[in-house]
C-alpha cells in the first residue's frame, strides 16, 4: 500500500502538468473566440502552433520555478505566486513569438493567458477543497460548535479544524456584536446574529458547547457569554490569548472557561521599547524568584535579552521549578541561580559585590495574613529588614534601578502584612532620595493562580471533598493574572520617576462568594459553602489608595502614579534595622525585641497621628 501511495505522489506533478496543458488547450481557442467577437468562423484557423507552443512553455518555465518540481500546498499563497509567474512567462513569450511568426493579434495570447492563469488557479483550489473533505471524519460524530467573534481568532481557527483530519470539533454558525459581520462567511460558516442570540442559535442548530474566539476578550465578555449560556447548560469553551495567538491556533489550545478567564483581563498594552531600554544587556536580579510573583517576573524578563538575569530565593524547589520553565532543564548548575536569605545582611552584600546587578526587581516577601498576625516579628525581619538590606546593598553597588514589589494591603494598612510593606514602600522612597539607585515600588492587588490564592484553596478543598470557606458574604478582593500583573512591574520600571508608588488599575473588586458559587457549581454535586467569619486585621473591601495619598496618571491609563514620603531607617539595631521611632509616630511599629506580638494601632490612633 505505501509503494502505491509513494508511486501516486510521484505521479502528481505529471497529472499537474497534463492539467495545466489541458487549460492551455481549451484557453487559447475561447481566446481567439473573443477576440473575434464570438465568431466561430475563425476557430477554424491553424490553432495547434500556439497550443503546442504554450504546452512546451508551460512546461519549461514550470520546471524553471519549481511547480512541477516541489510540493506546493494546494491553493497556498506560495503556489499561487509561482502558478502567476509561470504564466505569466508563458504569455509574454507566446505573444511574442505569435506576433512575429504567425502576425497573430497579440490580445489573444494575452487574453489566453489570463484565462489559463484563472483555470490553473481554480483548478488547484478545488483540488485543496477535494482534500480537505476527504480527510474531515464523519460530521455525525463531532462536536458542533457556535463560533463567538468572527475575527482574526476564529478564521485562524476555521482553517485549522477543516485541515486536520482528526478534528473532533465541526463549527455550524458565528456570532459577533459588529452589524457590518452579519451574513459575514467565513470558511463557510455564516454569522448568524450576535452574541446575546446565543441561545437561540445553538437550540436551531442543535450546538454540543460555545466557543470564544476573540483573544482580546476581557473578563466581562466571558462572563456574559457563559451567563448567556448557563440557561441552556451549554459548556463554553475558550481559544487563548493575543501573545499565544500569534505562535498559531491549534485545536489543543482550546479548553473550557476557567474562573482565571472570568476574573482576570486582556493584556494591557505596553510599550516593549521602554521596557527594552533599561532591561536588554543589562545584568538584572531578580528577588523570590522562586515564587509566583517573582518566577513569572522571570519569565517576562528573559524575553528582553538581559546579560545576564540572577534569581535569587531561599527555597531551592522554587529555584528547580523557575529554572525548568525557563530553559526546560533544571540542572541547578548555573551561577545565575542563587541560593539566599534576604535577611542576611552579610550574604547579600557579597551577592552584590559578585554580581553588580544593574537592575533588581525585589519580589521576596512574606505574605500569607493570617500566619503574619501570629508572627509579626518574622513579616518585620523579611519585610522590611531584608528589604532594607536589599535597598543598602543596591545603593553600595551601583546598581540603576530597584524595583520593590508591594501589595493593595499597604493602602490604609491595618495588618502585619498591611503595615510591613508599607514601610516598605517608604524605605524605597528614602533610599531613591539619598541616591544614587533609582528606587520605584509597585503596588497591586490579589493574582490568580499564585500559590495560597483562592482559587487555589478552592481547589485543594474540593479534592478532598471539603466545603470551599469564605470569611465573610460581603467580602470583596481585587484581582488580576499573575502575568498582567508582572509585565505591568517590569513597565513600571521603565517608567516610574524615583520614589513613586506605581498603583497598578485592578478593575472593579470581585465579590469572593460569586467566586466560590461559580466554583462550586460546577462539581455534582455542587460543594457547600462554608462561611468562617473575618480574620484579625482583615479588611472586608481592599483599597489601591490609602485616604491621605493623591495620584496622577501621566503615562499609563493603567498605572497610577503616588507620590510617597520616604522613612529613614536607623543604621544599627541589635534586633535588626528598623525605622527612626522619631519618624514612626504615624505608623504603629512592629517590634522584633524577645519576639513579642505588638499591636497595630487602632484607627483613632492612626487618625491622630496624621493629623
Amino acid at each position: 500500500m505505501n509503494r502505491l501511495f509513494d508511486a501516486a505522489r510521484r505521479r502528481l506533478p505529471l497529472v499537474h502538468f497534463a492539467v495545466d496543458s489541458v487549460i492551455w488547450a481549451v484557453a487559447i481557442p475561447i481566446a481567439v473566440w473573443l477576440r473575434y467577437d464570438y465568431g466561430f468562423d475563425q476557430l477554424d484557423r491553424d490553432l495547434v502552433l500556439p497550443i503546442v507552443l504554450a504546452v512546451a512553455l508551460q512546461a519549461l518555465f514550470g520546471l524553471g520555478y519549481g511547480l512541477y518540481r516541489r510540493r506546493w500546498r494546494y491553493g497556498s499563497f506560495d503556489e499561487v505566486r509561482i502558478v502567476a509567474a509561470t504564466a505569466a512567462s508563458v504569455g509574454i513569450v507566446l505573444t511574442a513569438s505569435l506576433w512575429q511568426w504567425t502576425g497573430t493579434p497579440r490580445s489573444v495570447p494575452l487574453l489566453a493567458m489570463g484565462l489559463s492563469l484563472l483555470g490553473q488557479i481554480t483548478a488547484r483550489s478545488m483540488w485543496r477543497l477535494r482534500n480537505e473533505r476527504s480527510r474531515r471524519p464523519n460530521g455525525d460524530h463531532l462536536e458542533r460548535l457556535v463560533v463567538v467573534g468572527a475575527g482574526e481568532g476564529a478564521e485562524q481557527l476555521l482553517r485549522t479544524l477543516r485541515a486536520s483530519p482528526d478534528s473532533k470539533y465541526t463549527a455550524v454558525a458565528l456570532l459577533d456584536d459588529d452589524p457590518a459581520k452579519r451574513n459575514l462567511r467565513l470558511s463557510g460558516i455564516r454569522v448568524e446574529g450576535t452574541v446575546d442570540d446565543l441561545a437561540d442559535v445553538a437550540r436551531r442548530h442543535h450546538v454540543d458547547a460555545a466557543l470564544i474566539a476573540v483573544p482580546s476578550a476581557d473578563s466581562s465578555f466571558v462572563r456574559r457569554v457563559t451567563e448567556l449560556a448557563e440557561p441552556s447548560k451549554l459548556p463554553v469553551l475558550i481559544l487563548p490569548s493575543v501573545d499565544q495567538l500569534f505562535a498559531g491556533v491549534g485545536e489543543g489550545d482550546i479548553r473550557p472557561v476557567n474562573e482565571i478567564d472570568l476574573l482576570g483581563r486582556h493584556p494591557a498594552d505596553i510599550d516593549t521599547a521602554a521596557i527594552a531600554g533599561y532591561i536588554t544587556g543589562k545584568r538584572v536580579l531578580v528577588t523570590g524568584a522562586g515564587g509566583s510573583i517573582g518566577s513569572e517576573l522571570c519569565r517576562q524578563l528573559v524575553r528582553f535579552g538581559p546579560a545576564k538575569l540572577f534569581m535569587l530565593d531561599r527555597d531551592e524547589s522554587g529555584l528547580h521549578s523557575t529554572q525548568l520553565s525557563i530553559e526546560g532543564r533544571a540542572m541547578l548548575d548555573d551561577d545565575s541561580l542563587i541560593l539566599a536569605d534576604i535577611r542576611d545582611a552579610a550574604r547579600i552584600d557579597e551577592i552584590f559585590a559578585a554580581t553588580r546587578p544593574e537592575v533588581v526587581f525585589h519580589a521576596a516577601a512574606l505574605k500569607h495574613q493570617p500566619l503574619l498576625e501570629m508572627h509579626p516579628a518574622e513579616g518585620w525581619k523579611t519585610n522590611v529588614g531584608g528589604t532594607l538590606i536589599l535597598l543598602n546593598a543596591a545603593r553600595a553597588h551601583g546598581t540603576a534601578r530597584f524595583v520593590n514589589v508591594s501589595t493593595d494591603k499597604a493602602a490604609n494598612p491595618t495588618s502585619v502584612l498591611g503595615w510591613t510593606k508599607r514601610i516598605t514602600e517608604r524605605l524605597t522612597a528614602n533610599a531613591s532620595e539619598q541616591g544614587p539607585t533609582e528606587c520605584v515600588s509597585v503596588r497591586f492587588g490579589n493574582v490568580l493562580g499564585s500559590n495560597g490564592s483562592v482559587l487555589k484553596a478552592f481547589e485543594a478543598q474540593a479534592a478532598k471533598g471539603l466545603p470551599i470557606t469564605v470569611t465573610h458574604p460581603d467580602i470583596t478582593r481585587f484581582f488580576m493574572t499573575i502575568e498582567e500583573a508582572s509585565r505591568l512591574v517590569v513597565y513600571a520600571g521603565a517608567i516610574g520617576s524615583p520614589g513613586e508608588v506605581l498603583i497598578l488599575d485592578m478593575g472593579e473588586p470581585v465579590r469572593i462568594l460569586d467566586v466560590a458559587e461559580r466554583f462550586a457549581a460546577q462539581h455534582d454535586p455542587p460543594l457547600e459553602i462554608v462561611f468562617t467569619g473575618l480574620r484579625p486585621n482583615e479588611k472586608l473591601h481592599e483599597d489601591l489608595i490609602s485616604s491621605d495619598e493623591f495620584g496622577k496618571r501621566r503615562v499609563h491609563e493603567l498605572i497610577t502614579h503616588v507620590t510617597t514620603p520616604g522613612l529613614s531607617p536607623m543604621s544599627e539595631m541589635s534586633a535588626g534595622p528598623v525605622p527612626d521611632p522619631d519618624q514612626m509616630q504615624e505608623i504603629a511599629l512592629i517590634g522584633v525585641a524577645d519576639r513579642r506580638r505588638r499591636v497595630i494601632a487602632d484607627d483613632e490612633r492612626i487618625a491622630r497621628s496624621r493629623a
